[in-house]
């Protein structure tokens, strides 16, 4: 017999039950009252007189859609039908399950939904029953939507993507009666859950100066330079925009030519040294590298004008100089790291038509250069939404890193949104102490030229894959120049910088180029030490890379774990001769502070 509702759920105490409902009425007068009052003081347009409702534009682009459905009304009908017989055969199969028949799903979670792991899901009629209901229809949502004929590609995957947000959030485990979890943890607790969850919806808000900032991790568990990012090394060299980290050697001799990384500025760069067990410097050091690492600053008012010509020169060609002075060496391997490496890209294109051939091989992770297929961000960058970012920066001269944040948070809702939801306000718990969601909650700033002319030339225009298309500091700049050796990473399920998008860079460096496929996401495929025996790596040694990604995944073969060694393989190849280690202050430049130095601990939200 099929386990019923209320079966594993005890009954509450009234007393303590309606205790804790009174605080509970306290608490959301207390909400709605703090809300009512920070859109009175805060709540102000962001362009004086008027105020926009829809700064996206999506509104016009759902009746576009709409319109288009509308245009084909057998292709609803049909839709509609078929809805209907999947409903009738869920009904049918739900009320064999009450007799006590054995029954098959009819629709199941995807391969890592996690929002209905609780047996409860699986094992109570009425829970199985919501799921499958929920799954069926999100998914003749979205089936029905793209059914549309004749929309713009753009418009069609930004209706898909918000359309997706809105069955995310509809998600019956984020409710308290249609969550079999928050229900049994409400009647176990009278309702104590709620109490909390409200105080923590409370403080959220509160953290967020109105605005709800969802917090991820316990962020007292971590100290940057405490616990986390605490490879020893030193500050050689600072300007407005960075400082330059060189790291202590861990072996006698080291390579003869250093290795300059450059991290994405769009979160800081200790994720490459989160723990000593899986820090991908402290593993470089320990293999004979000189490591040097830039560590953006986080901008504010006084860094508004900086635009991405800044991030080269005072980024890449100042570390570039600064390196030779601390080493005495010209030639250096370099690593750029998503947007990080797409400046690396332009700036290596910048230094082949000037001449200068400082870098003599460069790794890419995660790094796009062609924006053709660049997928979801790109909903993110059409024209409407960009208007919406220039009015969002106008009067600061800079994005908030909270907006940055959210962008990247909506691309796996389910995972960085809707479950702290459930965690924080249904469950009324605290989050996990987990050293990866506290840098992904360490927010940066986005200056805002940068910020546009990033998003405009690449995202939107897609220029630097077009030779002489894009200039930066007088050159026009064509990638095809770069003909140094060239290992280009990707990770099969990044969403953030597709393998598809990465690997279109194999046809366009004029030099080799090795490309390596990571098993996992934007994170984990790339900070993956060996050591762990986590996920695969996809490589093919049968011949040059083809113009499609999908005719070299045919060819290549599949390994068990991480990919760094055979990366480490391929470097220390091209870093030269062994020499005697260096310390940093050891060359014409002297420390400044101790790494990781004081930028990267500046912080938005505590």
């Amino acid at each position: 017999m099929a386990k019923q509702p209320d079966s594993d759920i005890k009954l509450p105490d009234p007393a303590t039950w309606a205790k804790n409902w009174a605080r509970i009425t306290e608490q959301s007068h207390k909400l709605l009252a703090e809300f009512a009052s920070r859109q009175t003081t805060e709540g102000a347009p962001l362009v004086p007189g008027h105020f926009d409702v829809d700064p996206l534009n999506l509104g016009k682009a759902y009746l576009d859609f709409t319109a288009k459905l509308l245009a084909e009304p057998d292709k609803l009908v049909e839709a509609q039908m078929k809805l209907w017989r999947d409903y009738a055969t869920l009904w049918a199969n739900a009320t064999d399950r009450f007799l006590g028949k054995e029954t098959q799903p009819l629709v199941e979670p995807a391969k890592g939904d996690k929002r209905f792991k609780d047996p409860a899901w699986q094992e109570n009629v009425v829970f199985d029953y919501l799921k499958q209901s929920y799954l069926l229809t999100a998914r003749w949502v979205q089936d029905t939507m793209r059914q549309a004929d004749g929309i713009d590609p753009k418009v069609a995957k930004k209706v898909d993507f918000y359309t997706r947000q809105f069955i995310d959030a509809m998600s019956p485990s984020n409710f308290l009666l249609t969550n079999p979890e928050v229900l049994r943890a409400t009647f176990e607790s009278n309702g104590e859950n709620l109490v909390k969850g409200l105080e923590n919806l409370l403080k959220d808000l509160e953290r967020g100066k109105g605005k709800l900032n969802i917090k991820m991790v316990d962020s007292k568990a971590f100290t940057v330079g405490g616990n986390i990012a605490v490879t020893p090394g030193k500050v050689i060299y600072q300007n407005d925009l960075m400082q330059l980290i060189q790291y202590e050697p861990t072996t006698e001799k080291v390579y003869k030519r250093p290795l300059f990384i450059v991290p994405p500025w769009i979160n800081k760069f200790y994720i490459l040294d989160l723990k000593p067990e899986n820090s991908f410097i402290r593993w470089m050091t320990d293999k004979g590298y000189t490591v040097f690492v830039v560590s953006w600053n986080q901008p504010d008012e006084s860094l508004a004008d900086k635009t991405f010509e800044s991030y080269m020169r005072e980024g890449i060609l100042e570390g570039l100089d600064a390196i030779q002075k601390a080493t005495g060496e010209k030639e250096v391997t370099a690593i750029g790291y998503c947007i990080g490496g797409t400046l690396m890209a332009a700036t290596l294109a910048w230094m082949a038509a000037k001449g200068d051939d400082r870098i003599k091989a460069v790794t890419f992770f995660a790094a796009q250069v062609d924006f053709s297929d660049a997928g979801e961000l790109s909903v993110f960058t059409d024209e409407d939404t960009l208007r919406y970012l220039d009015k969002l920066m106008a009067d600061r001269g800079y994005l908030e890193g909270g907006e940055m944040a959210t962008t990247f948070n909506m691309l796996r809702a389910n995972d960085l949104i809707w479950s702290f939801v459930v965690n924080n306000y249904l469950l009324g718990k605290e989050p996990f102490p987990f050293d990866l969601l506290y840098w992904n909650s360490d927010c940066t700033r986005m200056p805002a030229k940068m910020h546009q002319f990033y998003l405009r030339n690449m995202y939107q225009k897609n220029l630097l894959s077009q030779p002489g298309a894009l200039e930066l500091a007088g050159e026009h700049l064509d990638l095809r120049k770069i003909n140094i050796p060239v290992y280009l990473q990707a990770s099969r399920e990044d969403h953030i910088a597709p393998y598809r998008s990465v690997y279109k860079a194999t046809q366009l460096y004029s030099g080799p180029v090795r490309f390596v496929l990571a098993g996992s996401g934007h994170i984990a495929g790339v900070i993956n030490h060996p050591n762990q025996k986590k996920y695969q790596h996809w490589l093919n040694d049968t011949k040059k890379n083809p113009p499609k990604v999908e005719d070299w995944l045919k060819d290549a073969k599949e390994y068990p774990g991480s990919w760094w060694d055979d990366w480490d393989k391929w470097l220390s190849a091209k870093s030269g001769p062994k020499v005697p280690a260096r310390k940093p202050g050891g060359g014409k430049l002297k420390p400044i502070e101790d790494a990781p130095g004081s930028y990267v601990k500046k912080r938005i939200v505590d």
